[in-house]
């Protein structure tokens, strides 16, 4: 006992000696003060950054010492807690240790967090490390200084904090200066770039194509399933074989044993790994998307192949020369000319009495959608709709409706998606509108005026070459919006600054070995605030969409890796259906359970019917979005996944079923506002939340179902369980006063709701 005593008190003095040393105990006053002047200055150069930094990192908690003998006590006797709580809050006060922090990492955050834990561990423990306690002892007895705590504070603070050991191989890790060296494939070949530009229906990708398809092998990376479909079907009907691989689907011209030599594939599937004769990226000003840019990046820099065409606007040549320095290569420019002619109108249309044969009315939310469709059909005329939430045979099927010269159906109304992926004989675009709900870098939503870029490539959609419309019109459905359109469209695309990166499985994975208490959300956070980027090429793309999914599944038991695949899952997170679906398969995969075409059958409520109303369809998508997901997570986990074949039978009589729920989609909205009851004889809300959860909710009356409550169910930023939930706090409230919710007319409900919502939206702006 007594040889542990003189071991525990001489370890606690050189740790003394080191601290003084290093405190600089000897030095002159002079020479002491100005090297606390120039740490202060340090610190306060850099608190801000650190500071948003250092928030990110969580504490981990520190287990109290489990000793079951109190040694300490044995040796020097017990410690009075106030003093000790005396002594640690005199610590924490001084400027020297504080100095001392901040050389070891710790900012005035990371200070405050770590001396509350050590406080809490200090005094919460029945006892102490011996060392611990016959440091506190000999500062109560006069014979130690209170900077001797220092070296077992520091111990506690990396505890707490892991990331203090670590912090230099973590800015390693999420260094992505050069983004090009990751490729090493590609850096080893000398690569042939050709940058095919032009704007819409200037042939830019028929070139591009007819070099693929004349190539021994070859690779076409597009933007969405519809164009990768249709690039897959033109090479095997001119004779060269050509498999398609997508997020969700994989077909073989040959068979499964036997890839072909040539590949059409969404940009995201694009294989880095093998090699090509020709390689075709389309829409390379997808670069800068805020979301999916990375996958551009990826392509453009990892494609292993000797010659790579590149098509899209002219706007990103300016940058593709700038990355092609990076690489060493050089770019070919080939620019090419719109084939037909397009006019912008000197009027606005002005009212939908004037639309005629051929127009297309583009809007930017599904709510325009349905009053613009609705309106035509008042007026007699047939209307095709497309919007991005429809199901790819839909909108092919909408479009072979329109573009049939035989078919009554002679005008469409649609949102931008027909902007990539459909050929469409259109003779006139009229934009409904300018402005666009977005989200930018941050994450953050935005109502702007549309880009040049977007105004282009739509306006552009009108007079395709070979069909009956060769001369494109443009114009505008209200007045004012005419003089903005005809800027934007006076102009030529915006030089793209930069192209976005997205942090890989493998980075991550790294981080969480020296971060292993942190969940994923939170290393996605951290590696995006402590990459090193080089800003004059590229930018960080957004990741609020992963984070969200890994928010919902963060208490799913989950490998890393399969989390992060969990993660990557391109849904919907607007839909509640979709989200609640995907949270149920996370925990059935974390229970090893496979997740069978039964299980999609019993939570989807299949099979399903005929849509009677606006809410009817919208669920109908979510559910086909739901089964999307699954033949997603099918080519990544095939196990778990086994029934593939049958959900994709399924998913195309579902396709099937929407089409004809969009045909007839003024029926809809008529019953929807009607209030008219769903399918199987039940009222409509309660159909779509037995649809969704298996419960079943009461039908609200009429009256407190106005327009912006049906906007809201269909966009799915409401439920019927949370109207079901205003309603009980409406009738409440309605006692209360004396009158009750039924007595005011439906125009005097819907107002209630209106004011309600604009009441809201602006103190959640500020609590933001």
């Amino acid at each position: 006992m007594q040889s542990s005593r003189h071991y525990a008190i001489s370890t606690g003095r050189r740790l003394l000696c080191a601290v003084r040393l290093r405190l600089g105990y000897g030095l002159d006053p002079i020479t002491d003060n100005r090297c606390m002047q120039n740490s202060a200055a340090h610190l306060s150069r850099n608190r801000k950054h650190e500071t948003n930094v250092s928030a990110l990192f969580k504490p981990v908690p520190v287990q109290a010492n489990v000793d079951d003998e109190d040694v300490g006590s044995e040796l020097v006797g017990k410690l009075e807690k106030s003093e000790v709580l005396k002594i640690l809050n005199k610590f924490a006060q001084r400027r020297e240790i504080k100095a001392l922090c901040s050389e070891n990492g710790l900012d005035s955050y990371l200070q405050q967090q770590a001396f509350g834990s050590f406080r809490r561990y200090c005094i919460e423990a029945d006892n102490l490390p011996v060392d611990l306690h016959i440091i506190f002892s000999d500062i109560m007895q006069g014979a130690g200084h209170i900077d001797d705590i220092f070296p077992y504070f520091l111990r506690h603070a990396k505890t707490v904090f892991p990331h203090l050991d670590c912090m230099d191989d973590l800015k390693k890790i999420s260094d992505l200066r050069q983004p090009a060296n990751w490729y090493t494939n590609a850096r080893a070949i000398t690569r042939k770039i050709v940058f095919h530009s032009g704007p819409t229906n200037s042939g830019k990708t028929y070139h591009a194509m007819e070099r693929f398809l004349g190539a021994n092998s070859g690779v076409y990376c597009g933007p969405l399933k519809l164009l990768a479909t249709e690039v897959y079907n033109k090479a095997n009907e001119r004779g060269t074989p050509c498999d398609l691989v997508t997020g969700e689907e994989r077909k073989f011209s040959i068979g499964e044993e036997s890839p072909a030599n040539h590949v059409a594939c969404t940009v995201e599937m694009t294989s880095v790994n093998t090699p090509y004769e020709v390689a075709v990226i389309d829409e390379i000003q997808q670069i800068r998307d805020p979301q999916r840019g990375w996958a551009w990046t990826r392509a453009f820099l990892g494609l292993i192949a000797n010659e790579v065409h590149v098509c899209g606007e002219a706007g990103a040549l300016q940058l593709l020369e700038k990355i092609c320095e990076t690489t060493g290569e050089t770019v070919e420019v080939r620019r090419y000319d719109r084939l037909t002619e397009l006019t912008v109108e000197n009027s606005a249309l002005g009212t939908l009495d004037n639309v005629m044969p051929g127009d297309c009315i583009v809007c930017f939310s599904k709510h325009d959608i349905y009053t613009v469709s609705r309106e035509i059909e008042a007026r007699g005329k047939e209307v095709a709709v497309i919007y991005g939430g429809l199901p790819p045979g839909t909108k092919l099927a909408q479009a072979a409706k329109f573009n049939d010269p035989e078919n009554s159906c002679k005008v469409m109304v649609a949102t931008d998606a027909i902007g990539m992926g459909l050929n469409l004989s259109i003779r006139r675009i009229i934009f409904y509108s300018l402005v666009k709900p977005s989200m930018n870098e941050k994450g953050e939503r935005e109502i702007d005026t549309i880009s040049i870029s977007s105004a282009l490539q739509i306006a552009g959609r009108a007079g395709r070459y070979r069909t009956q419309w060769e001369h494109g019109y443009v114009t505008t459905f209200k007045a004012e919006d005419l003089v903005t359109l005809q800027r934007l469209l006076a102009q030529t695309p915006e030089p793209l600054k930069q192209a976005g990166l997205h942090p890989t499985a493998d980075q991550i994975e790294l981080y969480a070995y020296h971060l292993p208490n942190s969940s994923l959300s939170n290393l996605m956070d951290i590696f995006v605030n402590l990459c090193t980027v080089d800003d004059s090429l590229y930018f960080m793309c957004n990741i609020e969409d992963f984070k969200f999914l890994a928010e919902m599944i963060q208490h799913v038991p989950l490998p890393l890796r399969a989390r992060y695949v969990f993660c990557c899952a391109p849904i919907n997170r607007k839909m509640p259906f979709v989200c609640s679906m995907f949270l149920k398969i996370a925990r059935q995969y974390s229970r090893n359970e496979p997740i069978t075409f039964d299980f999609i059958r019993r939570n989807c409520n299949l099979p399903l019917k005929l849509p009677k109303t606006i809410i009817d369809l919208v669920h109908l998508e979510a559910v086909f979005d739901v089964m999307d997901l699954y033949l997603w997570l099918s080519y990544r986990f095939m196990d778990i996944f086994p029934d593939a074949a049958s959900v994709r039978v399924a998913q195309k009589e579902l396709d099937e079923i929407i089409q004809q729920g969009v045909f007839q989609i003024t029926r809809l909205l008529k019953n929807t506002e009607a209030g008219q009851d769903g399918q199987d004889g039940m009222p409509t809300y309660t159909y779509n939340m037995r649809r969704a959860t298996s419960i079943k909710e009461p039908r609200l009356p009429s009256s407190t179902r106005g327009r912006l409550t049906e906007r809201l169910l269909a966009q799915g930023l409401l439920t019927p369980g949370m109207l079901s939930e205003l309603r009980k706090e409406w009738d409440a409230q309605a006692t209360a006063t004396g009158s009750g919710l039924g007595s005011g007319s439906g125009k005097d409900t819907q107002e209630t709701i209106i004011d309600s919502d604009d009441e809201k939206t602006p103190r959640r702006k500020r609590r933001k």
